[in-house]
């Protein structure tokens, strides 16, 4: 297929306060390195590499570098599956038991409910994460659970036997909590068609888009960012195996960054991937409706643009509710952003953050290789605001 994404200019072109909020992030040293990405309208208006992919052996950025994904995964699988949805190889209200029998969570009080599809993708399915457990000795641990970001050589499958052996936060569809819900829809994928996870990926997105370095693990290894940690003075060098908590009262995440090259490693929907901030963009500008049309029905896109859990999100993200894949802004006053309603954005564990404005066409792709600064640190903000106020002043030129 063709895509307005084929053809960059021999020079990309810049925003001004995107540059200052850049510069001042790399010289507060808050972000080691960064790629950004602005689509107004399928134009291009913004694309920089900038500081460096790996501060010690100063490697610069580089435009096509390869970032570990984590979360950003999330909305890549999630079109995977409305493809198949639209297709009607799967059902978002059917029980999931539909297609793994074997995967009935019970609640605190032993009884099983059902759990659809859409549940699991909107978080609204009472599962749990690891990493979001009060402690390390929480209930996942103790099941021996993977969030999908470690060097745990299990299956996908003896995975999701542990995540079904912790209890059930709350019925599904009562609440919003968010959780390894995605992996398990990753299963579901590969028990409908048969096939690999990998190979329902990429036949339903990431081939039809050109998404061609996404996938859930590397060859080139070479050209992963490597990934640092918010720390004083300066970022740390993110370690083998390190855990660290993304919010102040949570167990924290295990890394393993050897994972992003390790074809053995079990595909995890919900955070494995492995990509570049070009593709992540043709993925954002094919589901706002610029780039592929035929690739997706508008119906499922606007399906995976809806509050799924009606005023229930993300409780640090006032405003926002949660749609397929990705959050939905609700109300732009209470969450104080420039936004407008119904606005879609996500990000990703090691530095990561996008968002789509579908009323303004405006879609924002920013990878960073910096813990926790590029994913919920003042640069997010600081950088969609620098986006609205470039626009702004350009549409007044």
């Amino acid at each position: 297929m063709s895509s307005v994404l084929d053809a960059p200019p021999l020079v990309p072109p810049r925003l001004a306060a995107v540059d200052t909020v850049l510069s001042a992030a790399h010289a507060d040293q808050r972000v080691v390195g960064a790629v950004v990405l602005v689509r107004e309208h399928g134009q291009l208006r913004h694309a920089s590499a900038s500081g460096w992919a790996d501060r010690e052996q100063q490697r610069p950025m580089q435009p096509d570098a390869l970032f570990r994904l984590a979360s950003v995964s999330k909305p890549i699988v999630t079109a995977a599956v409305m493809r198949l949805v639209a297709q009607g190889h799967v059902s978002l209200d059917a029980p999931v038991t539909d297609w793994l029998p074997d995967f009935r969570p019970a609640l605190p009080d032993g009884t099983r409910p059902v759990m659809t599809l859409r549940q699991l993708l909107s978080h609204s399915a009472g599962l749990g994460y690891r990493f979001l457990d009060a402690d390390a000795e929480g209930p996942h641990a103790r099941a021996g659970v993977s969030d999908g970001m470690d060097d745990s050589p299990i299956t996908l499958h003896e995975n999701l036997r542990r995540i079904a052996d912790v209890p059930l936060l709350f019925p599904p569809g009562q609440g919003w909590h968010y959780a390894l819900g995605v992996d398990v829809a990753g299963a579901v994928l590969e028990a409908a068609t048969g096939q690999p996870l990998a190979q329902v990926v990429r036949e339903q997105v990431t081939a039809p888009l050109g998404m061609k370095d996404t996938g859930f693990h590397t060859t080139t290894p070479v050209r992963l960012a490597t990934p640092y940690v918010s720390d004083t003075p300066q970022p740390h060098r993110l370690r083998e195996g390190e855990v660290v908590p993304p919010f102040e009262g949570t167990a924290g995440i295990a890394y393993s960054l050897a994972r992003a090259s390790n074809p053995d490693a079990f595909p995890s929907a919900g955070g494995g991937m492995v990509g570049t901030a070009q593709d992540v963009m043709r993925l954002l500008e094919a589901l706002r409706g610029d780039a592929e049309r035929a690739w997706l029905p508008a119906s499922s896109v606007a399906a995976m643009a809806r509050a799924q859990v009606g005023e229930q999100g993300p409780p640090d993200a006032p405003g926002w509710g949660f749609g397929l894949g990705f959050a939905v802004l609700r109300d732009p006053a209470l969450a104080a952003t420039p936004q407008a309603a119904g606005s879609w954005c996500w990000g990703g564990a090691y530095g990561h953050s996008w968002f789509v404005d579908p009323a303004r066409g405006v879609s924002v792709v920013a990878l960073t290789n910096t813990l926790y600064e590029g994913m919920h640190g003042p640069f997010v903000a600081q950088l969609r605001d620098a986006v609205y106020a470039d626009l702004a002043a350009g549409a007044r030129a």
